[in-house]
């Protein structure tokens, strides 16, 4: 693995590389037991595979040459961050380690254990020094679409610079006008790492660079999700594809996501299904699925079910909508064009967020569903609090749900299993039924 082949490097940026080989060996055997062991995955997940074994050794090599040539590497944890500006000044924008539960000890000698599991895990992650991007980044990105977060990014800042970009709960326009000007703040820091200013026609670039990935995304999403009798790839390898996105780099991954979905094209027309006819399709909605957070992915894959989409900021929400450069002739026209897509991200943070329901209901009908799972990490209150608006409208329209809160930790999983296979049960039975009935009025 890459970890060992970079010790100098890993040494230089503050890593403790011991502890931290030993966790990339923990992980790897873990994803290689879940993930390559899957059978009749398509060849080009072999990219993937690769990534996974090199996403802490050559990718932060990478990263840190950038660095080394004064571009910004900025670690987030969320999809508010605008990667387009980070990109169009050569840099790299990542996501940061926080699905493992092996820090989450040592953050609570700092946070309350009452917290979102995601929090605490990238916060221990820093005080452990065993994630090579934090590492590697020049500042963090810190939001305030939550409590715990921003009160935790001014903890974290006394161990790593952060910077915090205020996203407003409401999207008023007296709201959007200070989202406007936070995009400019956010723009300057960047220019304060590369010494120079960042031109229009950059910035441009870096729109048309992610907009690319996030059409990568958009055409993974509906070969996935838009074929109801042939489901051509996992969807555990879906979402592991989904999380990479914000690790590697976005031209080589956006590359390696269309070859992926050319293959899984033909797959579609030869009606290769890697589950058999009948599989329950499900979608889960909720909070972001961090690696190695896999436990839900495989409970419903390994019980007779499959996902086919995920509802969330790794998944549908983070590329649904791609930066309108029609008529861009003016930095202030581009930041307004980042704000126009960034406000139609449907965050539970923001309040009314009735368009979020209307997505979850359409995507429902468009990708002939049989059912949902509303996911949510504990103590994460935005989102668990507007479950109850979410299935309220999913039982109105008759669609299966079913809720499941859970952290990172490994001993609920029978407990989840067991759930979703009495889940799966019910709507096996309700579609015989329904099959019945048509039957019956032939």
């Amino acid at each position: 693995m890459g970890v060992h082949e970079h010790k100098d490097l890993l040494e230089k940026i503050g890593v403790d590389v011991p502890r931290h080989a030993k966790m990339m060996e923990m992980g790897f055997e873990s994803y290689k037991n879940q993930f390559m062991s899957q059978k009749n995955r398509p060849e080009a997940m072999k990219y993937f595979d690769w990534f996974m074994s090199e996403m802490q050794g050559q990718r932060i090599a990478e990263i840190n040459k950038l660095r080394e040539n004064k571009k910004p590497a900025i670690g987030a944890f969320c999809i508010f961050v605008p990667e387009e500006l980070i990109v169009g000044a050569g840099g790299a924008c990542f996501g940061l380690c926080g699905g493992s539960p092996a820090t989450i000890a040592d953050a609570e000698t700092e946070l309350p254990r009452n917290i979102c599991p995601l929090i605490k895990s990238a916060h221990g992650f820093k005080l452990q020094k065993t994630c090579a991007y934090t590492q590697s980044s020049d500042f963090i990105y810190g939001e305030t679409t939550c409590e715990a977060k921003k009160k935790t990014w001014e903890i974290l800042g006394k161990h790593h610079p952060v910077k915090v970009m205020n996203i407003p709960h409401m999207k008023r326009e007296k709201d959007l006008k200070l989202w406007k000007e936070e995009l400019f703040e956010f723009k300057e820091h960047l220019e304060e790492i590369t010494e120079e200013k960042l031109s229009l026609e950059k910035m441009k670039e870096g729109v048309k660079i992610v907009n690319e990935k996030r059409k990568a995304l958009q055409r993974l999403d509906r070969l996935r999700s838009m074929n109801p009798d042939i489901i051509p790839i996992s969807g555990k390898d879906g979402l592991f594809i989904t999380q990479m996105g914000f690790l590697d780099d976005p031209v080589r991954y956006t590359q390696k996501v269309n070859e992926l979905c050319d293959e899984l094209e033909k797959r579609v027309q030869e009606k290769v299904s890697v589950f058999e006819k009948y599989t329950p399709r499900l979608m889960v909605l909720g909070t972001p699925f961090a690696p190695p957070n896999w436990k839900l992915h495989t409970a419903v894959e390994t019980s007779g079910g499959a996902i086919v989409n995920e509802e969330s900021c790794i998944g549908h929400r983070y590329y649904k909508d791609n930066v309108d450069l029609d008529d861009v002739q003016d930095e202030d026209t581009l930041m307004q064009k980042l704000l126009d897509k960034y406000s139609a991200v449907d965050c539970a943070c923001f309040t009314p967020n009735a368009p979020r329901i209307d997505k979850v209901l359409q995507m429902y009908k468009d990708r002939k569903l049989d059912g949902v799972i509303y996911y949510t990490l504990s103590f994460c209150h935005t989102y668990n609090v507007e479950a109850h608006l979410v299935t309220q409208a999913l039982e109105n329209e008759g669609i299966p749900c079913l809720v499941i809160e859970s952290d990172y930790s490994p001993e609920d999983a029978g407990q989840i299993k067991t759930r979703v296979e009495a889940f799966l049960e019910s709507i096996s039975f309700k579609n015989k039924a329904k099959n019945f009935q048509k039957l019956q009025e032939k």
